[in-house]
């Protein structure tokens, strides 16, 4: 009875077992979608991949923002876009992020295959760039594989196999970390060498680091750009707090601990360079008073399209009511972004985004009329 209760018990796991792996099989597909094998790459237009949190994930995202869920940029959706998807309209000839598809896996499937050795896929599940990886909530330790978890760079890293002529000489931005950083002011107020905030640095140095040499030990003629993190204090939601020299002195050196960080371990990586958010933002909208008083300066494109560091779906906002960059803000770091690239890396030939270009470009986003939804 023993011996025939073992086979039985172990002839059912292995059914298990078989089940399981068809299920992932059919309900997560690491191949390429279809789309991706039914065209080829514009010119000699530079692959261009993604990984990062949700200030990089599309605003378009029609299965993570779907029918009935409130949507980026709220009436004003419909022309509000993230700073992928305006540089895929700003460069579409110069860079390629992939073909907007519907790709992936969810992070429970993703993670048996992960198990059982199979070949990953995006995780979760969204609708975007197929070299996009960035999804929203995710933090350092994601860009690496851990239990149970897929990596964006491991993730990255098979894609690229799949393709390896494209990637031959291919530009990965990484911009990751906020996550990790966010809701520590009040400790960074008090204490900028705090051990929290210690900790917070080393694993996304560690986890960077780690993400570019694996992509660099498939793709050795990879480019990165390794993008800092901006001032939490200059979100408006802020605004009712920190207001003394102190408290906003040690927010900016408790930052500039996080950002030398990732500047250090860009110098340091052959073929990768650095991308200062904090100061970018300083450039055009300024920063608060010496004394933590937060005045800002009024930021115009065009001829007098006027942008404030406010929030608000409206476009004259520089965010956006949940406080993700609004069309604007991400229009101009999507031009700073094609600037650090040219000035970088000199050999992809890119080609600067002029005013006069980027205003082209915003001027019918930035007049459309708000459209409610049915029922709203």
């Amino acid at each position: 009875m023993r011996v025939s209760a073992w086979l039985w018990s172990t002839g059912a796991v292995g059914l298990l077992v078989a089940a399981g792996a068809w299920f992932v099989l059919r309900a997560g597909d690491g191949g390429l979608p279809i789309e991706a094998h039914a065209r080829e790459r514009a010119g000699q237009a530079v692959a261009l991949a993604v990984l990062g949190d949700s200030d990089s994930h599309a605003y378009h995202d029609a299965l993570a923002f779907a029918p009935g869920s409130p949507a980026r940029g709220g009436v004003y959706h419909a022309s509000t876009f993230n700073w992928t998807e305006t540089l895929a309209r700003l460069r579409a000839g110069q860079l390629d992020p992939g073909p907007w598809v519907k790709w992936g896996s969810s992070k429970h499937i993703a993670a048996v295959r992960q198990v059982l050795g199979l070949a990953v896929a995006r995780a979760p599940r969204k609708q975007d760039y197929l070299y996009n990886f960035a999804y929203s909530g995710a933090g350092c330790a994601d860009l690496m594989d851990r239990p149970l978890r897929q990596g964006q760079a491991p993730s990255l890293a098979a894609l690229m196999a799949q393709e390896p002529a494209r990637w031959q000489h291919g530009v990965v931005v990484i911009r990751m970390g906020l996550n990790d950083w966010q809701g520590q002011l009040d400790l960074q107020s008090r204490d900028p060498h705090a051990p929290l905030l210690d900790a917070a640095i080393a694993r996304c140095r560690a986890r960077i680091g780690e993400a570019m040499a694996l992509l660099r030990q498939r793709q050795p003629g990879l480019r990165f750009m390794v993008v800092g993190i901006g001032n939490e204090i200059d979100d408006p939601a802020q605004f009712d707090h920190f207001r003394s020299a102190s408290a906003s002195a040690n927010v900016a050196a408790a930052l500039a601990r996080f950002n030398g960080a990732l500047r250090e371990l860009a110098e340091q990586t052959p073929g990768a360079a650095f991308f200062d958010q904090d100061a970018w933002f300083r450039r055009l909208w300024g920063s608060r008073t010496a004394q933590g008083q937060p005045i800002y300066r009024i930021v115009t494109v065009g001829e007098s399209f006027q942008v404030t560091n406010t929030a608000g779906d409206d476009p004259h906002n520089a965010l956006l009511a949940d406080h993700h960059a609004g069309t604007v803000w991400n229009a101009l770091w999507a031009q700073a972004l094609v600037a650090r690239l040219h000035e970088a890396f000199a050999d992809l030939a890119l080609t600067p985004v002029t005013d006069a270009e980027l205003w082209r470009y915003l001027q019918p986003l930035v007049t459309a009329p708000p459209v409610r939804a049915p029922g709203s």
